[in-house]
């Protein structure tokens, strides 16, 4: 059964999305195309389509309405929360190769890679002038902790593609920071500005953070498993790549047959052919790495709706995040 987007996520766009375009229209036209195209608010030929998901931001309004804020007040938090995601997003394309995103060329394929790496480097400084303009001491602390961390995730995920010998904790380790780290930021951010109690911020922070453990390791899944055209990836591409996502991690520290043959391929000079790709996907599912990795993201998934559990708020709001992290681990792309 597909997973559908809760109704919070519409309402967010329709919040959210004056206020990014009025941060986006400050930056140089050409960016400013680029950027569009990528936000998905029109195609390569300058004609309107559908937006994102948009996760983070709608979290970090709902834990404004769960501090008993008034949305608004979470609006500029939300909006760089975006920003970041967007930054790490643009510069992802370009480090990985990826031509593809969202069934889309991705930007850098289609303006050049300088134009999205200073793509990416405007909507960085923009996220941080967004919060700046808050005049509050605590919250661009907060984004700039949580884009260290990101960086060094990936600074992780990049050196794993020269290892075999990343285990389950580094793993884990890397995706506290490229992934978790900012939606434990949208949901802190949402709190902060909503003049939260550091013990709720705090709560709020750490259902963020294990509904983005959650997030990757579906993320993951979707890379070996997903239909490409409902994820918008190649099939396969993650195995081709030789990533170490969980499912891959998780059957290389397998011992035995399918664990030793899955490190003899990923081990290999030369790229892997769709056709060992395909291989390494059938090994992988006989050491049980992908009933693991499943079961996994639904324990992150009981946590973070244990530490929501801590937090007074009304019951509907309760339902919206619970809403939204459910549909993080079901979701199909």
């Amino acid at each position: 059964m597909t997973a559908t987007l809760p109704a919070t996520v519409t309402d967010t766009q329709t919040l959210v999305r004056p206020a990014l375009q009025n941060a986006v229209r400050t930056l140089d036209p050409t960016l400013q195309e680029a950027v569009g195209y990528h936000l998905g608010w029109r195609d390569q030929h300058g004609r309107p389509t559908k937006h994102g998901k948009s996760v983070r931001p709608t979290l970090t309004l709902l834990t404004a309405q769960a501090v008993h804020a008034h949305t608004a007040t979470a609006i500029p938090g939300a909006v760089a929360v975006e920003l970041v995601h967007n930054f790490s997003l643009l510069h992802d394309d370009v480090m990985d190769g990826d031509t593809e995103r969202r069934n889309r060329p991705t930007v850098w394929s289609l303006y050049g890679v300088p134009t999205a790496i200073l793509a990416g480097d405007a909507l960085l400084t923009l996220a941080v002038e967004v919060l700046t303009r808050e005049r509050r001491p605590d919250v661009v602390p907060c984004l700039t902790s949580a884009v260290q961390r990101l960086i060094e995730g990936q600074t992780a995920d990049m050196a794993f593609e020269r290892r075999l010998d990343v285990t389950v904790d580094d793993y884990l380790g890397m995706i506290g920071g490229k992934t978790a780290a900012l939606l434990e930021c949208a949901a802190k951010l949402g709190a902060l500005l909503g003049g939260a109690d550091r013990e709720t911020v705090d709560r709020l922070g750490a259902f963020g953070r294990d509904v983005g453990l959650a997030f990757q390791l579906v993320d993951d899944l979707l890379g070996v498993l997903g239909d490409p055209m409902v994820t918008g990836k190649p099939a396969l591409a993650d195995l081709q790549a030789r990533k170490k996502s969980a499912p891959v991690v998780v059957a290389l520290e397998t011992s035995g047959g399918p664990g030793d043959r899955l490190r003899e391929l990923y081990a290999r000079d030369q790229a892997p052919s769709l056709l060992d790709a395909q291989a390494m996907l059938g090994l992988i599912k006989q050491t049980g790495a992908i009933s693991w990795t499943r079961l996994q993201a639904r324990r992150y998934l009981a946590s973070a709706l244990e530490q929501l559990g801590e937090v007074s708020m009304s019951l509907p709001v309760r339902d919206a995040l619970t809403g939204l992290a459910r549909f993080v681990v079901e979701r199909d792309r």
